[in-house]
């Protein structure tokens, strides 16, 4: 696959976040489910992949197909923008 060590870390942080769905992953790294689950696999620990397995098969928060709210965000609502205006950050 050719990903940096960085990439792989991000990669695993995301699978691990229960709102991050598979195509934010998709999106960001061009990794389809498959390659995430492959990447989880060869990454962590055996016990530590099945406890993955088992709490993300058939989660809605991890297929945007399956959820019911807000269809197409990768962030949470109350996260707040981003910008470089110091005022904007007090």
């Amino acid at each position: 696959m050719g990903l940096k060590d960085l990439d792989i870390d991000r990669i695993i942080e995301m699978a691990w976040e229960d709102r991050t769905p598979f195509e934010a992953i998709k999106f960001q790294f061009q990794l389809g489910e498959a390659d995430v689950i492959t990447v989880m696999r060869t990454q962590l620990k055996s016990s530590s992949f099945r406890l993955w397995r088992k709490r993300v098969q058939g989660r809605a928060t991890k297929h945007l197909k399956l959820r019911t709210f807000d269809k197409g965000r990768f962030k949470c609502s109350r996260q707040k923008n981003i910008s470089n205006n110091s005022i904007s950050k007090r």
